[in-house]
C-alpha cells in the first residue's frame, strides 16, 4: 500500500491537547529538529512543526485524523504538476543518485542514492512526491525520514574539513561530485540495473567512477523528474539540514543555507566568535564567501 501525506496547520491551542492525546494512546515520541514532537503508531508518523504545521504520513493517514484531530482544519491541497514531470521515463526497477550543499558555503557536501524496485517506481509516483527543492525544509525533513525507512539507500557525505581537504587536492567540484555518486552507486548497484543521475558534468566524469559495473547508466538533467531521483533528492537535502543545524547548535551561530548576504553576516559573526583559524570547520573555504567574511 503506498505511502501518503497530509499536511495541516494546527492552531497553537490545539498542539497540547494532541500531544496528550497521542501518549494516552501509546504512540511513542522521538526529537526531530525544528518539531515540537514526533509521534509514532497507528501506522502513521505525526511531526508537528514549530511552525504549526503537522505533517501526518502513513498508509492511512485521514484515519489517524479522524480520530484524533476532530474538527481540525482540513489539509493544505497539495500542488499540481505536469503531466510530463509526474511520469517517469523508465517504468523499472531503478537506482536515483542526486545531491545537495554544492551551492552552499557552510555545511556539507551530500550525495544520495536510493534504489526503487519497479513497484516502488510506481507507488511513488502515484504519491506524487515533489524533488526536494519544490518543498519547504520542514517538509524536506519529514519525507527524507520516512523514505529512509522504506527504501534502501546509500548517503556520502563530506563534512567541511574533510571536503576543504579533498578540494583542495583536485581544485574542481566536479570530479569530487563524480567520486561520491560513483561511490554511492556502487554500494546499491546490482548487474543490469538502470542507474539515473541528475547530471552535473561531463558525463565521462560518473561513467569513469563506475566503469566496471555491469550497469544501464543514464545521465541528463532534471533527472528528479523520475521519482527515484527524486527520493535521492529528498534524502540528501534532510541529511545537510541536519548537519547544518547541529553546526548552527556547537557554533552558536545560526548558519544559514546558500551563499548570499545573510551567510556573509553569519560568517562574520563565526568568525568573531572562534577565529579565522576555525571557519574551515564549518565552511566551504573556496567560495567567494570566505574573501568577504574575512575582509
Amino acid at each position: 500500500m503506498s505511502q501518503k501525506t497530509i499536511v495541516i496547520k494546527l492552531p497553537p491551542g490545539q498542539h497540547g491537547q494532541l500531544q496528550q492525546r497521542l501518549a494516552e494512546a501509546g504512540l511513542s515520541f522521538q526529537p526531530v529538529p525544528h518539531a515540537k514532537f514526533s509521534a509514532r503508531g497507528q501506522g502513521v508518523v505525526a511531526t508537528l512543526y514549530k511552525s504549526g504545521k503537522l505533517v501526518v504520513q502513513g498508509a492511512e493517514p485521514e484515519l489517524f485524523t479522524g480520530r484524533f484531530l476532530e474538527g481540525a482544519p482540513a489539509p493544505e491541497a497539495p500542488r499540481a504538476k505536469k503531466e510530463a514531470e509526474a511520469i517517469p521515463r523508465r517504468a523499472c526497477a531503478t537506482l536515483g543518485s542526486d545531491e545537495c550543499g554544492k551551492g552552499d558555503y557552510f555545511g556539507p557536501l551530500v550525495v544520495v542514492a536510493v534504489l526503487l524496485e519497479e513497484e516502488d517506481v510506481a507507488e511513488l509516483t502515484a504519491s506524487g512526491l515533489a524533488e526536494s527543492k519544490r518543498i519547504s525544509d520542514e517538509r524536506a525533513l519529514a519525507m527524507g525520514a520516512a523514505l529512509r525507512e522504506r527504501y534502501p539507500y546509500a548517503v556520502r557525505r563530506l563534512d567541511p574539513p574533510e571536503y576543504n581537504r579533498a578540494h583542495g587536492e583536485l581544485r574542481n567540484l566536479n570530479p569530487l561530485l563524480a567520486r561520491l555518486h560513483g561511490e554511492a552507486i556502487r554500494e546499491l548497484a546490482r548487474p543490469g540495473l538502470h542507474v539515473l543521475v541528475d547530471q552535473f558534468g561531463k558525463e565521462e566524469l560518473v561513467a569513469g567512477e563506475v566503469s566496471d559495473l555491469d550497469i544501464d547508466l543514464e545521465q541528463r538533467p532534471r533527472a528528479e523528474e523520475h521519482p527515484a531521483v527524486a527520493a535521492a533528492s529528498v534524502i540528501a537535502r534532510q541529511e545537510f539540514l541536519e548537519a547544518l543545524a547541529e553546526l548552527s547548535r556547537e557554533a552558536a551561530v545560526d548558519l544559514r543555507k546558500g551563499a548570499g548576504t545573510p551567510v556573509d553576516r553569519a560568517g562574520r559573526e563565526y568568525v568573531s566568535i572562534h577565529g579565522e583559524e576555525a571557519l574551515g570547520r564549518v565552511a566551504k573555504l573556496h567560495f567567494k564567501n570566505t574573501t568577504r567574511v574575512l575582509a
